[in-house]
């Protein structure tokens, strides 16, 4: 993630706070089905994965294979979203009980494995009973259909993400903690899962998610040898700017899939009217890249030239590219940040920036294929991330990596950074300007100790071995010390986990 920083003119790092997403949605009314819903005797899965940065979060005792979501999203409508999900998961234990992470929405049925379930809403959590007990080792399907309007997170520190409305649509972006504000399911990055999305709109809208189409939107496909640009046709008005009237409306529907293990708060569902662009980079990645065209000051041709650009270097740097598709987003969403959402990044309304680019587009290895078990270590993908934009300002003439590094470290008094260890800045600081800048620091040090040549190594060995997973601190260092033949220990200690500058 990145947002807009006082220190530059473009987006830089978001200083984020603790929240409670209890607090910011409220709870929900509870929810029953056949039966009292109550408390199935025998194993039942925790009701969170236990990190004590989101508390809440996540779900224990099965592991979510794939998601299949049916969304009929109708912008503006009281009842915006009709969405039915398919879950398929493997139990990790017996379990007669287990919870999904959903908020603020309707349910009208479960099943598990077509079987009737039991259910209840307790305030974020959706209680599931089935009608037998799952054995350990298997195979399951969950099928949720549910309904309603999807609450926006408007938090004081953290501001707005979530499920974000537009003048034309919604916007999507839910790091940490909003994907169960629009889909049922285990939210938290330590469980990954394929996905397919099955998106209907009114007839004159366009629905982008992540991954890519069976058919490409507005008829255009991927490595198009001239690639076209398609605004979408203006609709007549209703109530809301830009929605079309119920008793006028037809629909579209799109099926997008990701084939690929991605962390919930990565998935998006985008609705709008875009002006789309189509492509392949020099190694042959599908890029899909799309536009508000209300917004001039952004560039479509620009921004596709800069996704497929920034793309193919990184690759250079970091390993292969991780997944079937690249690009980008920029909508017309109000918000003050940038999304690593995979595969295709999301901007708001002020555009993006080529340093910005960089910064998401390298998340797609830092954050996306190699993503955090545990939100303490977030600097894994913010660090990383803000090292590339740092290369990549050096690369198109901006500040060289060393000046960017030396201002910050030239300035003893910037609390931020030296009281806050990157490596576990607690909850209230897991998107302060310490993870994401001092995280940064950290590698460019490290670089400097070990060479270029182990420095890019130990990046590669890394998105190699932990490729389409997770990975901890503790693993980086193992792999920083086995790739360079050093013992790091004290170096990560200090950069990392001490409190005060590190001496050079």
């Amino acid at each position: 993630m990145a947002g807009k920083s006082p220190r530059s003119p473009f987006p830089l790092s978001r200083a984020l706070a603790a929240f409670s997403l209890v607090g910011a949605l409220g709870a929900c009314q509870a929810l029953s089905g056949d039966g009292d819903g109550g408390p199935a005797p025998g194993p039942t899965g925790a009701d969170s994965a236990g990190d004590p940065y989101v508390p809440g979060d996540g779900n224990g005792g099965y592991d979510v294979q794939h998601y299949r979501l049916k969304l009929a999203i109708t912008p503006g409508d009281a009842r915006e979203l009709d969405g039915t999900a398919e879950i398929t998961a493997r139990a990790t234990q017996r379990l007669s009980r287990f919870d999904l992470d959903l908020t603020g929405l309707d349910v009208s049925s479960v099943t598990v494995d077509g079987r009737t379930a039991q259910r209840r809403q307790d305030g974020r959590e959706l209680v599931v009973t089935p009608d037998r007990p799952l054995e350990r080792g298997a195979t399951f399907t969950t099928v949720v259909r549910y309904s309603g309007r999807p609450r926006t997170i408007n938090d004081s520190q953290l501001g707005t993400y979530g499920w974000v409305r537009t003048s034309d649509g919604v916007f999507v972006a839910c790091q940490p903690s909003g994907a169960h504000t629009w889909f049922p399911g285990n939210d938290h990055p330590s469980d990954k899962a394929t996905f397919d999305f099955e998106i209907t709109v009114p007839e004159g809208l366009t629905a982008i998610a992540n991954g890519l189409p069976d058919q490409m939107p507005r008829g255009q496909e991927p490595g198009r040898p001239t690639p076209t640009t398609t605004p979408a046709p203006t609709a007549p008005t209703a109530g809301t700017p830009g929605v079309v009237p119920a008793s006028h409306r037809r629909s579209t529907t799109t099926t997008w899939r990701v084939r690929e293990p991605m962390a919930t708060y990565l998935a998006t569902v985008n609705v709008g009217r875009f002006a789309i662009r189509t492509g392949r980079t020099p190694s042959g990645v599908p890029v899909l890249s799309a536009v508000d065209p209300t917004l001039p000051s952004v560039s479509l041709a620009d921004f596709h030239d800069r996704n497929t650009r920034v793309t193919e270097e990184l690759a250079k740097l970091f390993g292969p590219y991780p997944f079937g598709s690249t690009g980008g987003l920029v909508d017309n969403a109000a918000v003050n940040f940038a999304l690593e959402t995979q595969t295709r990044p999301v901007y708001g309304s002020f555009g993006a920036d080529q340093t910005i680019i960089a910064h998401e587009l390298a998340h797609q290895w830092f954050g996306d294929s190699v993503s955090v078990g545990r939100w303490q270590d977030i600097w894994l993908n913010e660090g990383f991330a803000t090292y590339a934009e740092w290369i990549w300002g050096e690369r198109i003439g901006l500040r060289t990596v060393q000046r960017e590094f030396d201002e910050r470290y030239q300035d003893p008094g910037n609390t931020d950074l030296w009281n806050v260890p990157p490596g576990n800045p607690g909850r209230k600081e897991m998107f302060g300007s310490s993870v994401y800048e001092r995280g940064g620091m950290t590698l460019h040090m490290l670089r400097k100790k070990v060479g270029d040549a182990k420095f890019f190594d130990i990046l590669r060995t890394w998105t190699r071995e932990r490729r389409h997973g997770t990975g901890t601190t503790p693993q980086f260092v193992e792999v920083a010390e086995r790739v360079s033949g050093q013992q790091l220990d004290a170096f990560f200690k200090a950069w990392l986990f001490d409190r005060g500058r590190p001496a050079l």
